[in-house]
């Protein structure tokens, strides 16, 4: 039996990585390279009257200053489409340095390339913008008055009003009643890596080395920009420092590159610099949502009413999808979920790490904590009472579950039977003690294409498979050697997986938490249609042993295939294929996912503990303790996913105390857009954390039962924590992050 699946395999990708042989998009090193940097506007609204670059074009190294007046005009600019449906995604229907109208701070207004990074930043200082400036909208609170319901959200894919049953009655019914309103600051990206692209033209033919979450989405895109086709535009991406969704749809920079480059004639640089990070690759929008939750006496949910109010760009009903998974967490036999839009001043919002459910779950789950505390039920039990045993906005069964086993388990390493549940009534010297928990879910997506890979087994034993996909520090090439050595049933020590090209067979981007499954179910087709293949050829071979065996009998293992009750009886691939003068050989393998009126629920769950401390004089809130159980599906490789988890826990930490970005109103631009201001969970925030995974059998979502673990992890995380600052201080903060003044 082969054993490469579920073992906590070390990354494969590790030594060149932490020894330098990795090169990411922004160390690509090319001959005649020139560098690029954009200037954004300085206004969110209105005009450039002027732009002077005749002294900047005097300094020294400048090649050339691209505005709207000399850019060109791109040739079409394609809908707003989410990433994960293998189309071209623009990150937004705008195309900045077109014309002279600035709809938001930061929106790119003209390019400096130089021969050198410090030479095109110095000219940059010389370009003068002169602005005819208009009144603009940057918050919520500006805008609230004009606010409009979408019919269609998130590129079209969900729409702006959902519900079931009859929910002004039910609510009326409800013996206890709660109306909630809570609000959320915008939050940036910030991986260790900022965008990069270079781009080079030979002839007709460009190739792109850019940093990014779906190199078919950046081909696609680039190519439908510039009118040519998608067979004239190779990506490369081999290493990527961390997406978090600020890479998953293609933001301008990268035609700007490529436009830069056809421009001056050779390869060409540009690298997004931190602060610009905040105005060039979306973000997660200013929000407020409401819920009204009815229920009897017993605590089990009668009504559910979920509203949310955002902040997106003029040009694309943008709003992260919060009430997605409200609607069907919990039994409940009416349900609203509503979005409504204020269009501002602000580049289009975007994915950011568990888009939708970290918000929308957060507001759900302090609510549903505060009726457990109103009806003096336990947090944990409350939950149970209300377990959806179908999935509620459907009466489907689900594919898979666990959420019962992850309470269970997740109590039990938490210890959080027996706890006092009366707040403040805890202590450590001066510090209030308070412990928490939360419900964790997030869909499995399933709204890409037809997924391809390659397998090809040469004579010596060794497997080269081959996937147009990326990894942005998931693992993804360590756990596809491990999905290919499964299948092929041979060591893993003979497995290379290639990815990172457009020449690749082509896969969909890995977001949404759908890498895993997506690429896995992809992998393992191909190999098993080579490893049937290379069966099948010994099996028509009157030399092998194996001859007119039945293929359902033969099994493989270290390379050799064999009669499943008689091992003695087989031979290895590699003497099967030099039998037949064969160096190699190779098959092809395709996967479409289920369609999605697929009749089963479809999601990932888990449950979050949480111990804080809090400052009983200052306010200052530290938390101890953190635990994760979660359930998804078949786990490929503990160590990897427990990292990803582990990483989403603790974002999820900075999601409750830390991060913020606050708009100036006076400027119209992000006060804090900087490391420096914006601050992100460190190593010093960080407490103990404990991770354990429930595995689930699941037969609907791909082959391997795989659902992903990418984004749960910060999902109920946040919560957990704001629960717990409540059962230490008596507080209810409704706002995130919390503040140290919340709490004073």
């Amino acid at each position: 039996m082969n054993t490469a699946i579920g073992q906590s395999v070390n990354r494969v990708d590790g030594r060149a990585k932490v020894t330098g042989p990795g090169r990411y998009s922004t160390e690509i090193t090319l001959g005649n390279i020139a560098y690029a940097v954009f200037i954004g506007a300085d206004v969110p609204s209105g005009r450039i009257s002027l732009i002077s670059t005749s002294e900047a074009e005097q300094a020294k190294g400048v090649l050339a200053i691209l505005t709207h007046h000399n850019l060109g005009r791109i040739a079409a600019q394609p809908p707003l489409i989410p990433s994960l449906l293998g189309m071209a995604a623009p990150g937004e229907t705008f195309f900045p340095m077109q014309d002279e109208v600035v709809h938001y701070a930061g929106q790119p207004i003209a390019i400096v390339i130089a021969e050198t990074l410090e030479c095109a930043q110095y000219a940059a200082t010389l370009v003068h913008v002169s602005y005819e400036e208009t009144p603009s909208i940057t918050t919520l609170e500006q805008g609230e008055d004009n606010s409009y319901e979408p019919e269609r959200i998130f590129g079209g894919l969900i729409p702006g009003r959902q519900g079931r049953g009859d929910i002004e009655a039910d609510l009326a019914r409800a013996t206890v009643r709660l109306d909630e309103t809570y609000h959320f600051a915008a939050n940036h990206h910030n991986p260790i890596e900022p965008l990069a692209t270079t781009a080079v033209w030979d002839g007709d033919l460009l190739t792109l080395y850019d940093s990014t979450m779906g190199i078919t989405a950046t081909q696609l895109t680039v190519a439908a920009l510039l009118g040519i086709s998608p067979s004239k535009v190779r990506v490369i991406t081999h290493f990527v420092g961390g997406g978090f969704g600020s890479k998953a749809m293609v933001w301008p920079h990268v035609t700007l590159t490529a436009l830069a480059a056809r421009h001056v004639g050779r390869p060409v640089k540009l690298l997004v610099n931190r602060e610009q990070m905040f105005t060039s690759c979306g973000h997660r929008e200013e929000q407020q949502q409401r819920i009204m939750l009815g229920a009897n006496d017993d605590g089990k949910l009668t009504a559910l009413r979920h509203h949310k109010l955002s902040l997106t760009s003029p040009f694309d009903n943008w709003a992260e999808p919060s009430l997605n998974m409200s609607e069907r967490l919990y039994a409940c036999q009416s349900y609203e979920g509503i979005y409504r839009l204020v269009q501002g001043n602000t580049m289009t919002p975007t994915f950011t790490r568990g888009p939708g459910e970290s918000t929308g779950i957060f507001a759900l789950e302090c609510t549903l904590d505060e009726l457990a505390y109103k009806l003096g039920i336990d947090p944990l039990e409350l939950r149970i009472r209300n377990h959806a045993d179908v999935d509620p906005a459907t009466g489907n069964p689900w594919s898979s579950k666990g959420l019962k086993e992850c309470y269970q388990r997740g109590s039990e390493l938490f210890g959080w039977q027996g706890r006092n549940p009366a707040p403040r009534s805890q202590r450590d010297g001066n510090w209030l003690i308070g412990t928490g928990m939360a419900t964790a879910v997030y869909p499995v997506a399933l709204f890409m294409p037809t997924q391809s890979a390659r397998a090809r087994m040469y004579a010596d034993g060794s497997a080269v498979i081959q996937a147009g996909t990326q990894d942005f520090g998931t693992g993804m090439a360590t756990v596809m050697t491990q999905v290919a050595a499964e299948g092929l049933g041979i060591p893993l020590e003979r497995v290379r997986f290639e990815y990172g090209d457009t020449d690749l067979p082509n896969t969909s981007s890995a977001v949404g938490s759908s890498g895993a499954g997506m690429v896995s179910a992809v992998v393992h087709n191909a190999v098993i249609a080579l490893r049937d293949q290379i069966i099948a050829r010994a099996i028509a071979d009157e030399k092998s042993p194996l001859y007119n065996a039945d293929p359902n009998s033969v099994v493989v293992s270290g390379g050799r295939m064999m009669l499943r009750d008689r091992p003695d009886s087989g031979e290895t691939y590699g003497e099967l294929l030099l039998r037949h003068r064969l160096q190699n050989t190779e098959a092809l393998g395709s996967w479409t996912p289920p369609p999605l009126n697929t009749p089963y629920g479809l999601a990932t769950f888990g449950a979050q503990f949480a111990e804080v401390a809090v400052d009983a004089d200052l306010g200052l809130v530290r938390v101890r303790r953190l635990v994760g159980v979660f359930a998804p599906g078949r786990v490929l490789n503990p160590k990897t996913a427990r990292s990803q988890l582990m990483g989403g826990m603790l974002w999820g930490l900075g999601q409750a105390l830390l991060e913020g970005t606050y708009m100036d109103n006076q400027r119209g631009r992000w006060a804090n857009a900087s490391l420096g201001e914006y601050l992100v969970t460190v190593n010093a925030d960080v407490p103990d954390v404990e991770v354990d995974l429930i595995e689930v059998h699941d037969e609907i979502v791909n082959p391997l039962g795989v659902k992903g673990c990418g984004e749960i992890g910060q999902v109920g995380s946040a919560a957990a924590i704001a629960n717990a600052v409540f059962h230490a201080t008596g507080r209810r903060v409704h706002e995130l992050p919390i503040r140290i003044e919340h709490l004073l």
